[in-house]
């Protein structure tokens, strides 16, 4: 007899519909992956627009994406990223110290296996002076807004990118020395959380796939970062932090320059030692030996990727479900979530419908094992 359902989630981005094209940049689409073409768009759009119309906009696809999560059984959903240009810079915009005006040409994902090899190179936004929130944007407002507009506002999850992950998509000026600059961003996200957290936030997310590239980094100071950004959320908010393998840069892309899968063995036992309640692994697109690392994890609940975002093959149910039941041989049930390996960002136009297959699987999957 199956036991409880499990729970399902989604890792952040839907794609975008395509009435806000021309409206929100979408790093998706519009800049063809390249990082800079998709800030130099924002950067001219800005200040440019309309803000009661595009509000309109963005409240109807904000509130069409938590109408398709419910209609499709996930539990604990997010807002699409809607008004986001990415998952990154869309929080990096309202810092003060990182101009998205003094672009730098930057090897991005460097390899965790040799760090000379990236899997591209753009310009990016450049740290140029010490940071710090610029109070341009609450953090706890735009939660209450998607609030309003989500019908299980309990589970409701807000995602930001932690420090390590910033800095792998902005370049450095300088004199700007790594380590004093992941701890300031570190407790620049500590008072971030605390605005959620004030809000009524129960589900807070932290991305972090920069682990995965730097094992070592993150082992050194990264989770210790985590921790700090942690260090005052009460014992009821449910805390992850997600560690993909890397985007590629299109659909059905084989060849594409992940992360060391690996890495997730090196980090396992820190981050199980660490403050954060949930860690998130991609699997779907690049498996990993359950039988080794799920047992790591003695404390933590793990949200496994079970459905690839960047493959159009569709799993099937049953190939969920086997996937989940290899996972239950190493892992308490109450202490496994089921989700995408990341955001589900490439499904666009004609690739649409197969994100609403996939997860309609993954949520009856959860339900039947």
């Amino acid at each position: 007899m199956p036991g409880p359902p499990l729970c399902t989630t989604v890792i952040g981005a839907f794609p975008k519909p395509e009435y806000l094209k021309g409206v929100v940049v979408d790093w998706f689409t519009e800049s063809s992956h390249n990082g800079s073409a998709a800030t130099k768009a924002t950067n001219d759009r800005l200040g440019c627009q309309q803000p009661s119309e595009v509000e309109t906009l963005l409240t109807r696809a904000t509130t069409e994406v938590f109408e398709e999560q419910a209609e499709l059984g996930v539990d604990v959903v997010t807002d699409g990223e809607v008004r986001r240009e990415n998952y990154i810079h869309y929080l990096c915009r309202f810092i003060d110290g990182i101009s998205f005006e003094e672009l730098t040409r930057t090897g991005c994902r460097p390899s965790s296996q040799d760090p000379e090899a990236f899997a591209y190179h753009t310009e990016l936004p450049t740290v140029v002076g010490p940071v710090s929130w610029s109070g341009r944007m609450a953090l706890g407002e735009e939660f209450a807004r998607n609030r309003e507009l989500c019908g299980m506002p309990s589970m409701l999850k807000y995602t930001l990118p932690g420090p390590m992950t910033i800095m792998g998509s902005t370049a450095r000026a300088e004199g700007i020395e790594e380590r004093i600059l992941g701890r300031e961003l570190a407790i620049l996200l500590r008072d971030r959380v605390g605005e959620l957290v004030a809000a009524g936030c129960k589900q807070i997310q932290i991305d972090e796939p920069l682990f995965a590239r730097r094992p070592e980094m993150a082992l050194e100071c990264g989770i210790e970062w985590l921790d700090t950004i942690l260090e005052e959320v009460p014992e009821d908010v449910f805390t992850t932090v997600h560690i993909c393998c890397g985007y590629p840069t299109c659909m059905d892309q084989q060849d594409y320059l992940k992360a060391d899968g690996s890495a997730y063995m090196q980090l396992a036992p820190a981050l199980d030692a660490s403050r954060v309640k949930a860690v998130s692994l991609e699997d779907a697109h690049k498996p990993n030996d359950l039988s080794e690392l799920l047992p790591l994890f003695r404390n933590k609940t793990v949200v496994l990727g079970c459905v690839a975002v960047a493959d159009s093959r569709v799993e099937s149910q049953q190939e969920i479900e086997g996937r989940i039941q290899q996972a239950l041989k190493y892992i308490d049930r109450e202490r496994l979530v089921v989700a995408p390996d990341c955001g589900l960002g490439f499904f666009q136009d004609d690739y649409r419908p197969l994100l609403n297959q996939k997860l309609a699987n993954m949520c009856a999957a959860a339900r039947s094992v």
